[in-house]
């Protein structure tokens, strides 16, 4: 029945999935590889895991994880599949210790068992919440153990799951492990039947971050290249999403006319949007540059970030960011990036995908959230500059207070591999 459910799902998706893939993003469909018709090249002899993560997010909360795993265990190989293409792109340019990246098969049984047949990893890890019928029953049939990892349990997903837990159920017992990140989310798997031996809080890989030291020498560079004087004041607006950058320029024009040294930096959580930002900063009457258009000798009011993989970089020459995703109701986009550099953190008031660490970072005085366009507009004049510098010292401190998922989660993988942990 789940087959045949999504099957039919599928012929329905598929016209919407290809004019948004490949006629407006003008991306590949990669059907070949989903459909398991051209398979990833197995490694076989060494011991070997396959870590699935299913799309940015997600493969940057594991980068240290994987980097961890292969210093301490460098003959393991490491088998590393995304659900979407932007995850694809992103761990191909992070995660230079996985010896094979691939897109994760449609879960259809027969495409799942050709993976696990060529593969053949003997531990299968799961990273958050996501929970594919016939790719863990696969799993549990091939695998030593399957374990999920920085697991998480959304208020939503909770009563969806135990409004149908006799049909989730089945699909949990596959997993032989839960590393969740918080208190709550432990709860409310044992509350829907995961029994609790089976159950532990590890704490949250997105605050194992570590990124690249960016000096005051690279950030002189960086500003000069974009034509950036000492006195400007930045602000970015990372991974912003359709109905957020209307208000968020609104917003910073509204600053400009308090604060005229004001410029802003938006990212679109998807690159191919930029056009349609620029639409909306022109029409504010702001100057506008892409960053792949960038020239040194042009003003601008508004950078559009229209490139991948810059972002840390950017968040390090800021003097304030704002996380997208959260003026609207999609769940937030990662602020802990930011917070690594020391930079005040501001973002909207749906962040259910961070809820606990957005919890701790305002209980500390580490990050503000804000409600509207005046709010928004009261936050981006800066001020009271001090208080932002503290701010962002606080979010720093914090965000180290909070790291030790790592460590926790790779001691599991070993037992597991090595051991094998069938219950």
């Amino acid at each position: 029945m789940y087959s045949l459910v999504l099957f039919l799902a599928l012929l329905f998706y598929f016209p919407v999935y290809f004019i948004r893939m490949k006629i407006r993003r003008k991306q590949r469909f990669y059907l070949k590889e989903r459909l398991g018709l051209k398979l990833p090249s197995a490694k076989p002899g060494a011991p070997s895991l396959w870590i699935h993560a299913v799309s940015v997010g997600e493969v940057l909360s594991l980068r240290r994880l994987v980097s961890e795993v292969k210093a301490r265990h460098p003959s393991w190989v490491i088998y590393f599949s995304t659900l979407t293409n932007s995850g694809y792109e992103v761990a191909a340019q992070t995660l230079p210790d996985v010896e094979e990246l691939f897109f994760v098969p449609l879960d259809f049984g027969w495409v799942v068992r050709r993976f696990f047949a060529t593969l053949r990893p003997r531990l299968f890890v799961l990273a958050e919440s996501e929970f594919w019928p016939h790719l863990l029953r696969q799993a549990g049939r091939t695998c030593r153990s399957v374990i999920l990892v920085n697991g998480r349990m959304s208020r939503r997903s909770y009563e969806k799951y135990r409004g149908w837990r006799r049909l989730v159920l089945p699909v949990l017992d596959q997993v032989d492990y839960f590393l969740v990140q918080t208190e709550r989310d432990r709860n409310r798997l044992e509350a829907i039947g995961v029994p609790a031996q089976k159950v532990e809080v590890a704490g949250n890989l997105k605050a194992e971050v570590r990124l690249p030291d960016v000096t005051a020498e690279e950030k002189d560079r960086l500003r000069s290249a974009l034509g950036l004087s000492s006195t400007k004041k930045v602000i970015i607006a990372g991974s912003t999403h359709r109905g957020e950058e209307a208000l968020i320029i609104e917003a910073f024009a509204g600053a400009r006319r308090i604060r005229p040294d004001l410029v802003m930096v938006i990212a679109p959580r998807h690159p191919e949007r930029s056009p349609e930002v620029e639409r909306v900063a022109v029409e504010a009457g702001l100057r506008v540059m892409r960053r792949t258009q960038a020239q040194q000798d042009k003003l601008w009011d508004v950078l559009i970030l229209d490139t991948i993989g810059e972002l840390p970089r950017f968040y390090a020459l800021a003097d304030l960011a704002f996380v997208g995703g959260s003026l609207i109701p999609h769940g937030g986009q990662n602020f802990l990036e930011p917070a690594y550099y020391g930079k005040p953190v501001c973002y909207g008031q749906h962040m259910e995908n961070f809820a606990s660490l957005s919890d701790d970072f305002i209980a500390s005085g580490a990050a503000r959230v804000v409600a509207g366009l005046e709010e928004l507009e009261a936050v981006f004049s800066m001020k009271d500059e001090k208080e932002l510098v503290e701010m962002g010292r606080k979010a720093k401190v914090l965000l180290r207070s909070l790291q030790g998922a790592t460590a926790r989660t790779l001691e599991v993988i070993e037992s597991r591999i090595e051991e094998g942990g069938k219950d």
